[in-house]
């Protein structure tokens, strides 16, 4: 019999999971000063993959736990960069600040989007999203002062007098442009970072809890009480602030954009999509993996034309073939390993009494 004094417990905090957060706490402080010592090379492809993984987090928490597979992300990435060149260029805002312009639009976009979407249900919702998207596109590139059709370019002004810019290049003994791309850097792994951090206390709390009920039975989990429209809503309008975050953040590392390059479907959704489906669609895990993955094809292939989008095309069937789960779910069924553990556990009242 267990002591009255030490009762039993639930709790989702394994060893695993404990090592892994001070790894990751780690982590975050090499990447931190990483720039004293890394090439600019190095400094904008981890960029990159630290933007393409907050996209993945974004969509998988859609996709994966809300079970709203939208193929209209790239709605929200235009939008987003859009509105941080309206803010720089027409409103006269610096870059950095601008950013936060990125979320309000996609915020203002995923109302009316959501609002007609929601109408529909599985492959309908889909295409919905798509179609949205691509009218968005259609209407952005009529905006003349942002550049119509052919798109613009940030000023150099407003670029050279970036807030933190003038700091980071006497700090690291770089260029202007070395230091703008070192200031992305940081917000783009701060960003991610918040995002992953975000999503994990969200699936560990009672509200998570709910959407993984809405996603596997929406009717079962609307009898016991649970609110399915506003939490659809709640994720849906979530997702849109952090994807039009994210689309502001690489297109001001860009400085340049345009209506197909802002509202590109294969970089902004297919790529996405595909990241989180070799990884592991429905755990935290599984984007990390399957980025890490699509970016050493993109490296090892890009230079081959349509055989690199053969090739992912070829990867991602045999991954959803021969491992269903994605590759973490192929990982972690044969090692038991969970790095973000959220199923609640029973604890006993004696060392070790996990059940």
């Amino acid at each position: 019999m267990s002591s009255p004094s030490a009762p039993w417990r639930a709790t989702t905090r394994t060893r695993t999971g404990t090592l892994v957060a001070l790894l990751a706490l780690a982590l975050i402080v090499a990447g931190l000063v990483l720039p004293a010592f890394a090439s600019r090379r190095l400094i904008q492809d981890l960029f990159y993959i630290l933007t393409m993984l907050s996209l993945a987090q974004i969509w998988n928490l859609l996709a994966g736990y809300g079970g709203l597979v939208s193929v209209g992300q790239q709605a929200f990435v235009g939008i987003g960069a859009y509105a941080l060149f309206g803010g720089v260029i027409l409103g006269g805002m610096d870059p950095l600040l601008a950013i936060l312009l990125g979320g309000a639009a996609g915020l203002v976009l995923a109302i009316p989007m959501a609002f007609f979407a929601f109408r529909l249900h599985g492959a309908y919702f889909a295409i919905g999203t798509w179609v949205i998207a691509e009218t968005t596109r259609l209407l952005v590139a009529q905006w003349k002062a942002l550049g119509g059709g052919t798109g613009t370019s940030l000023p150099r002004a407003a670029t050279s007098d970036m807030m933190g810019v003038a700091q980071v290049a006497e700090l690291f003994g770089v260029r202007d442009a070395a230091a703008r791309d070192i200031l992305a850097y940081w917000i783009a792994l701060l960003l991610a970072v918040a995002l992953i951090a975000g999503i994990y206390a969200l699936l560990r709390s009672r509200l998570g809890l709910a959407l993984i009920a809405v996603r596997d039975n929406a009717e079962a989990a609307g009898s016991v009480g649970v609110d399915v429209r506003w939490l659809k809503w709640a994720v849906f309008l979530i997702a849109s602030v952090a994807t039009g975050l994210t689309g502001a953040l690489i297109f001001l590392q860009t400085a340049r954009i345009s209506p197909d390059a802002a509202f590109a479907i294969t970089d902004w959704t297919a790529y996405v999509i595909f990241i989180v489906v070799i990884g592991g669609i429905g755990t935290i895990e599984g984007p990390i993996l399957g980025v890490l993955v699509f970016f050493a094809l993109r490296s090892t292939l890009a230079d081959y034309g349509s055989w690199y989008l053969l090739t992912l095309g070829l990867t991602a069937i045999v991954a959803m073939i021969f491992a269903p789960k994605g590759l973490w779910g192929l990982l972690s069924a044969r090692t038991g390993w969970h790095l973000f553990p959220i199923r609640h556990r029973l604890i006993g009242p004696t060392e070790g009494g996990e059940r």
